[in-house]
């Protein structure tokens, strides 16, 4: 299976509620953006961060030197929308950074090392994104 096949199956499986194999379903989003190019909409399944009331994702497209298409969409379109669990709203998508990033990027990692492993292979910092509800 190719990565997007992976990603259709992993969205529906969320949507219909159910197990998704390999994965935590309790740690994973879905995230929609518009695609900066078609204006489409676009749907990415992704871990995120909690913290308080905040949601992070990280950009790490698999510790690929480019970023997401994701990232990219949402630098376009800062307007997304975020199921988590049951949960469905819109926010305002926005990259951190500097202490800020620092302090969210070592809390993760803290959780989930590999997401240092994917930066120590690569160039680019990884954007760090806050999922900001609005409302």
């Amino acid at each position: 299976m190719d990565q997007k096949e992976i990603n259709r199956y992993v969205v529906r499986q969320f949507r219909a509620g159910g197990e998704i194999r390999g994965m935590h379903r309790d740690r994973l989003l879905l995230l929609t953006t518009r695609g900066a190019t078609t204006g489409k909409e676009r749907v990415a399944p992704m871990m995120f961060h909690r913290d308080g009331d905040l949601v992070y994702v990280i950009a790490s497209n698999n510790g690929a030197e480019e970023d997401p298409g994701w990232y990219k969409n949402l630098l376009n379109n800062a307007d997304v929308v975020v199921e988590i669990g049951d949960e469905k709203y819109e926010a305002v998508a926005s990259t951190i950074q500097g202490g800020a990033r620092q302090r969210v990027w070592d809390a993760i990692v803290n959780v989930a090392p590999f997401f240092e492993e994917h930066q120590s292979h690569i160039k680019r910092q990884i954007p760090v994104v806050a999922l900001n509800r609005v409302g």
